[in-house]
């Protein structure tokens, strides 16, 4: 496919469902923007995806040795605007019972795979205006946050995110591309009912997807290299 002139393409990842899908949904409510949603389960978007020209689907396991190749040729030679890390994966266990393949998993998921999509992606991120790379990140990989049992792994990953973030803001100066980490609160979706079961937060995916869609645009302006904590509550 090609962009229109005046269109911005942004790359979400993790976008089949919670704060992903609210991020596709937002930025597709936006005027002269194009989305790749990329997910190994696409399912709720398809229906969109039939009726909006602007959304394409990249049904892809970011898990799989080669998923930064085989997104980076979806993408093309065409230009990217933004890049949101959004995927994540869960992992929660009582000391004790962490198992090394559940933790690699885990790191995989959550902080090499970023590294490994944005360097792919970094040519389509380089130029002016400044590409930006967005990642999602929590409060509990958020220095002095709140810490809660049983989330060791997965906090520790996502704090491995945040200082990822901050890195590649030094890594890619020279290439005109900007990168920030934002550090979620509590937000009503899958993953944090599974983490804090009978928890309701009171931050909704929608809210949450409006806000990251919009950082992705434009956030950049006015950060780089920075850890933002995004959160009215923690558990």
């Amino acid at each position: 496919m090609t962009m229109g002139a005046t269109e911005r393409m942004v790359l979400v990842t993790g976008a089949g469902r919670g704060v992903g899908l609210a991020t596709v949904q937002a930025l597709l409510s936006m005027e002269g923007v194009r989305v790749i949603a990329v997910s190994r389960v696409l399912a709720a978007l398809e229906p969109v995806a039939a009726l909006e020209p602007r959304l394409e689907l990249c049904p892809v396991d970011l898990v799989a040795p080669d998923s930064a190749e085989r997104v980076a040729a979806f993408v093309g030679q065409r230009r990217l605007h933004a890049l949101v890390h959004n995927a994540g994966l869960l992992h929660k266990a009582d000391m004790g019972h962490h198992r090394r393949a559940d933790l690699e998993r885990v790191f995989l998921t959550n902080a090499i795979v970023p590294l490994e999509l944005s360097q792919a992606l970094a040519p389509m991120l380089s130029g002016e205006p400044a590409g930006h790379i967005v990642h999602i990140g929590s409060m509990g990989g958020f220095q002095d946050a709140s810490k809660f049992p049983g989330l060791v792994a997965y906090s520790s990953s996502k704090a491995a995110l945040a200082c990822m973030a901050q890195c590649m803001a030094e890594e890619f100066k020279d290439r005109g591309i900007r990168s920030n980490c934002l550090a979620l609160g509590a937000v009503d979706t899958e993953m944090l009912r599974a983490a804090f079961p009978g928890y309701t937060a009171v931050t909704k995916a929608d809210a949450m997807g409006s806000f990251v869609a919009e950082f992705s645009l434009n956030g950049h302006n006015l950060f780089n290299g920075k850890v933002l904590p995004v959160a009215t509550t923690t558990p």
